[in-house]
């Protein structure tokens, strides 16, 4: 039964990210709940399937692919840290090139984090994807975890194709303006520097916060406990 509920959850994971968003469906659905609420429904869909998948993990069949050491816990913590520093830094902050802000109000002259990170939610969907391969190791979590590292590495060109197509010679000019940047300070690059201090503190506090959290709840969430 164990690799049924896996099984089920894999596709229903699969079947609730690829159906909302499809032009048939996602018309429908936001002419019924609002821009702002297909957003809503679809994250807290898309999070308990997500916890659902990952419980369903937990309760398959224990088959594992490498030994465990105390190591790959420490190294997904550490792993994990940056992962929740990048999120804070770069969710809903104008980004034309990816997904997770408004593509409106970028600068190409002041692009931050863009200038390094062209897809910064793909690099903390990797960390957090091979974070959690490593300190696991046995194969229901190595494919459902190996599935999100691998999105993450083909989604940046996925997505740059897709783009390009979408703004045509305009993704370009962006782009070569975003590159030519570079010349700032490196922590400028990284922080946007059209943040006050205030918000660039507020932000990354913000990210302190949420690998905190995600280290408490982890085993009431998850079912499994990080810490101690």
């Amino acid at each position: 039964m164990g690799w049924i509920e896996f099984i089920a959850a894999f596709a229903a994971f699969f079947l609730t990210h690829a159906i909302p968003v499809r032009p048939p469906v996602k018309p429908w659905l936001v002419a019924r709940l609002g821009a702002r609420g297909f957003i809503v429904a679809y994250s807290l869909l898309s999070l308990g399937v997500l916890i659902w998948l990952l419980r369903a993990a937990g309760r398959a069949p224990y088959l594992p692919l490498w030994d465990w050491a105390e190591w790959q816990v420490t190294a997904a913590m550490t792993l994990m840290l940056p992962a929740c520093l990048i999120l804070a830094l770069a969710l809903g902050r104008p980004n034309p090139f990816s997904f997770g802000g408004p593509a409106a109000g970028f600068d190409p002259a002041r692009p931050g984090m863009v200038r390094v990170i062209r897809h910064p939610l793909l690099i903390v969907l990797a960390l957090w994807a091979g974070a959690h391969t490593l300190a696991n190791g046995d194969l229901a979590h190595v494919l459902v975890f190996g599935s999100f590292a691998l999105f993450a590495l083909l989604g940046g060109s996925i997505l740059d194709r897709r783009r390009q197509r979408e703004m045509g010679a305009e993704w370009h000019r962006l782009w070569q303006k975003t590159r030519s940047a570079s010349a700032r300070p490196l922590s400028r690059r990284l922080f946007d520097p059209a943040m006050s201090r205030g918000q660039m503190a507020l932000r990354l506090g913000a990210g302190l916060l949420l690998y905190g959290a995600l280290l408490g709840l982890h085993p009431y969430v998850i079912g499994v406990a990080i810490l101690g």
